[in-house]
Order: C-alpha cells, then sequence, then structure tokens
C-alpha cells in the first residue's frame, strides 16, 4: 500500500454535538454507518465507543471530511482496536489524507493496536494512508449491489430480470398493504418475521434489545417497511439511511409471504419511497453464494465491488494478533454485532 504523505495543515477535532455530526455526514454525501446513532447504537450494548472526528483544513479553513470511529477493548496484551465502517467521508480526491490524519489522532490520542478503514468508494478507486496495509479479510462484504435511484422508477424496472420484475407486480396485486412502521408492537411483530427467517435460512440473531436500540438511536435514519396481511406481517425490511445512501440492515419474510412474494414488491416500495425522498444510492449490503443474494441479484443485471478496506497498525501487537491469533481474528472480522444481519 503506497502511503499518502501527512498534510500538516489538516487539524483533527472531536465533535461532541449529535446534530452538528450528522450535518457533516450529509453534507459530504457520507455513509449511514457513520451516522451518530449508528454508533450510538453499536455502544448501547457496552462493547463499543464511538468518537466522532471532523478533519479541517486549517489552510483553507474549511471541513473537508470526517470518521466516525467505533473503538473495541481487546484482552491484554491487546488493549483496544478502531474500525470506521464505510469511512471516512469527505472531498472525494481527499479520502487518503482525511483517513491518515484521522488514523494519527486516534494513535496518539486513543492508542491500542490499530484502525481498519473500509469506505464507500469503488475497490478502483486510489485509497492510500500513511502507513496502511491492504486489509486482512473485511467486515463488510465489498460485493454488493447499489442502485442509481437518480434513475427514474421505468428505467430502474426495466433494469432488474424479468422474473423479479414479474414478481413485484404480481405482489403488487395481491391483498396486501406496505407502509412505514414505527410503533413498538409492530417492531417486535417483525422480529417474530426476523426469527422465523433466521430459523429457516440458518443464521444468527442479537437479542432483541439490540434490535431496538438501532430502531431508537437512528430513529428517522432507520425507516423500516413491512408488507401486512391483515394484523399480520408477512415480509419486512429495515434500512439506515443518510441524505444521499440508503443501506439495507435486516429483512424476513414469512412462508406466507413467500408464496405470495411480498419481499419483491415491499422492496420496490422501499426504493420508491426513498427516491421520492431524494436518497440516490441504495445499497443492498452484500452478495455471497445464497439464496438471499440470489434474490437480491434479480434486482439490476450489474454487481458493485467496493473497496476491501485498509489497515493500519500501529504496533507489533497487531501483526501478534492478526498472525498468531487468527481463531480471534477471523471472529472478530466476522463479528455480527458490527453491521447486523
Amino acid at each position: 500500500m503506497n502511503a499518502t504523505a501527512s498534510n500538516t495543515s489538516l487539524v483533527v477535532r472531536a465533535v461532541p454535538d449529535r446534530d452538528h455530526w450528522d450535518a457533516l455526514v450529509d453534507e459530504h454525501a457520507g455513509h449511514p454507518l457513520q451516522l451518530w446513532g449508528w454508533g450510538a447504537a453499536k455502544a448501547h450494548s457496552g462493547s463499543w465507543k464511538a468518537v466522532h472526528l471532523e478533519v479541517r483544513d486549517a489552510a483553507a479553513d474549511r471541513t473537508i471530511g470526517g470518521a466516525q470511529v467505533l473503538i473495541r477493548r481487546l484482552p491484554l496484551p491487546f488493549a483496544r482496536i478502531a474500525y470506521v465502517p464505510r469511512g471516512p467521508f469527505g472531498d472525494a480526491d481527499r479520502l487518503g489524507e482525511i483517513a491518515t490524519a484521522v488514523a494519527a489522532h486516534v494513535r496518539r490520542e486513543i492508542g491500542g493496536i490499530g484502525i481498519t478503514f473500509e469506505p464507500d468508494i469503488n475497490a478502483d478507486v486510489p485509497f492510500e494512508v500513511q502507513g496502511g496495509r491492504a486489509q486482512a479479510g473485511h467486515v463488510l462484504i465489498p460485493s454488493t449491489l447499489i442502485l442509481d435511484l437518480r434513475l427514474t422508477p421505468e428505467e430502474l424496472l426495466a433494469g432488474m430480470a424479468k422474473k423479479t420484475r414479474q414478481y413485484v407486480h404480481k405482489s403488487q396485486r395481491e391483498d396486501l398493504v406496505y407502509r412505514r412502521v414505527r410503533d413498538h408492537d409492530e417492531i417486535a411483530k417483525l422480529l417474530d418475521v426476523y426469527d422465523e427467517t433466521a430459523q429457516r435460512a440458518g443464521f444468527p440473531l442479537h437479542d432483541r434489545a439490540y434490535y431496538f436500540a438501532v430502531q431508537e438511536q437512528l430513529g428517522e435514519h432507520s425507516p423500516i417497511w413491512a408488507a401486512w396481511q391483515g394484523d399480520e406481517p408477512v415480509a419486512f425490511l429495515w434500512n439506515a439511511v443518510s441524505a444521499s445512501t440508503s443501506f439495507e440492515l435486516y429483512g424476513g419474510v414469512t412462508e406466507v409471504g413467500q408464496h405470495l412474494r411480498a419481499n419483491y414488491a415491499l422492496k420496490w416500495t422501499a426504493i420508491t419511497d426513498l427516491q421520492q425522498q431524494g436518497v440516490t444510492r441504495y445499497d443492498l449490503n452484500g452478495l455471497l453464494n445464497d439464496g438471499i443474494s440470489t434474490f437480491k441479484r434479480g434486482f439490476s443485471k450489474h454487481e458493485d465491488l467496493l473497496h476491501s478496506g485498509v489497515d493500519v497498525p500501529f504496533s507489533w501487537r497487531y501483526s501478534l494478533w492478526t498472525r498468531l491469533l487468527p481463531t480471534a481474528n477471523a471472529a472478530l472480522r466476522r463479528l455480527r454485532s458490527l453491521v447486523g444481519r
């Protein structure tokens, strides 16, 4: 990894105010995982601490970006490790400088064994951080599908697989109601659907307090849609949303919902709602070789590959962590509490 020269005109300062921070994220087209509420939700369990760092160019007297840094305490002798999900954000041509300044600040003021950046940029975009090297593994899956919501609804439909487009129209004709969900008791019903989905697909879930913490801390930045058959939900979709980008967090469907193809019209409802809101990017959050990813791939004929990330070690302990403790390192990398399911 080539190094980006340190820019002595850059000043890093902590931001203590939620509204100011979220305004910075939105002003710089930042990812929703950089919003204050996401860090607060991760900190809810006590495993993480969120630090909000604004980067200013003193010579130009303006803010050029920033990073929400998640800090996790590790067993001795490793102390702690830092992680920046889908960040930093800021001037597109200066992200490497911003990350270099953030890494230096974290090393000096917080310490630990190192910091990992997983920026929200394509894999072919240069992202050079002083002292950085290619990330060992990943937390967020770099292979994904991002819809361009600047396209018209007709263009988005035309870009779908034929079968997906048919299922969207079919499920729209079913006797189902598609709407936003905010009520605590209704969210609890959606989590029942999530339990059913997880048991069927074989993936683990957090306890319910975690999901309610995400909803509470992100608030309107965490919209939830559901398909209802009478008083019962048959499918739901839960996203995190900044001014520019929507990122799928969780979703589930019952067997009845599968039969009715409810998740097709439901996703289309979310896409068009967000488009009307002014959101320009819709990230379906990761593609694997499984049934869920097959469903996602039907919504466009292209795929996206995001940057796999950069690790910046602070000490020899980082190499010990990555090389001599591969099992612990892999567990950290795959930790579902970083991004949910």
